[in-house]
């Protein structure tokens, strides 16, 4: 008899302790209500203020903390109206063992929401009476969003993560500019949103060939005919005269199994020129790497001979401090 008097208590504990819970969650939520309302305002009036002064860029990003504010506002509202509901149907939850249907979609609701609002801890109450009559596993399915759950998509679309679309943006900044009476030309904030974001992971799209590809010509393989000319470094086809003798690349032997292409009397004047031109350059070089080298041994020559007269003097000195 005793046991059953205390287990009946302990029930009409819980029971007032969840009334209560669910009192304080409701009060709570219309007091974030009336704040969040008054926050929205002033960051509205400001974000009319960015578009009156041309700083749009300002203002598209200003725009997603209140897209989010005004979310969270709507999922709060559906859940004060989830507790007024539950607190309404106490007696029927604290008599069924199972969840009614009718109240699955609130009760659901209510332990989705309860870890996504850091500002109702009361409803984290809620949700640890809601396991203990249940069993984890209901608590789980509704926090994972199981297909046999019943939670509000309202409520998962509004306390989701995830940045607003460029349309939801872009209709924000237009309310906002019509209820402030701002003239405000949207083409360019239009633009904006419409550009996708470059994919920095995967590098640029194009890649520009190399200049120094384009300037060498192109003689690996085909010697230079009246159809492939060579291409000089200003770009100019069919010259017959190259500025450096390492521009000029020789012809691969031809395998014996491949015949040769025919060389027309054009393509042969045009190699005896380039060889010809390209002779008095190489002999040009030579003489400037002889010179650069003589002018190198003359230079070490006077650095040893410098070096033989500092030790020469050194040694003499030391001699002369020695006998004084």
């Amino acid at each position: 008899m005793l046991n059953q008097t205390s287990y009946r208590g302990l029930r009409l504990i819980a029971v007032i302790f969840f009334k209560t819970c669910l009192t304080l969650a409701i009060s709570r939520i219309k007091l974030l209500q009336n704040k969040r309302d008054a926050q929205l305002r002033l960051m509205r009036k400001e974000i009319a203020q960015f578009l009156q002064t041309g700083q749009e860029a300002i203002a598209r990003i200003r725009v997603e903390h209140i897209i989010r504010e005004q979310n969270v506002w709507a999922a709060y509202e559906i859940l004060e109206l989830f507790c007024e509901f539950v607190y309404a149907r106490v007696p029927i939850l604290e008599s069924q063992k199972e969840c009614p249907s009718e109240l699955r979609e609130a009760v659901a609701s209510i332990i989705f929401a309860a870890p996504r609002c850091s500002d109702l801890p009361d409803l984290l109450h809620v949700r640890n009476l809601f396991a203990a009559k249940y069993g984890k596993e209901f608590i789980a399915a509704a926090s994972e969003l199981r297909p046999d759950t019943s939670v509000n998509r309202t409520i998962v679309e509004k306390l989701s993560v995830g940045a607003p679309s460029a349309e939801v943006r872009l209709n924000v900044l237009k309310e906002i500019a019509k209820e402030y009476n701002v003239e405000w030309d949207s083409s360019y904030t239009e633009a904006e949103l419409s550009k996708k974001p470059e994919d920095l992971l995967n590098g640029p799209k194009q890649i520009a060939a190399p200049v120094q590809a384009s300037l060498e010509p192109n003689t690996r393989g085909h010697p230079p005919t009246s159809e492939n000319p060579v291409t000089s470094p200003n770009g100019n086809r069919g010259a017959k005269s190259l500025d450096s003798p390492t521009s000029v690349t020789k012809a691969p032997l031809w395998p014996a199994n491949i015949a040769k292409p025919s060389l027309t009397d054009s393509t042969l004047a045009d190699s005896s020129d380039i060889k010809k031109d390209t002779r008095p350059e190489t002999s040009d070089v030579l003489e400037r790497a002889r010179a650069a080298i003589s002018a190198a041994e003359r230079a070490s020559t006077a650095a040893r001979l410098a070096a033989d007269l500092v030790n020469v003097k050194f040694s003499s000195s030391k001699i002369e401090e020695g006998k004084s």
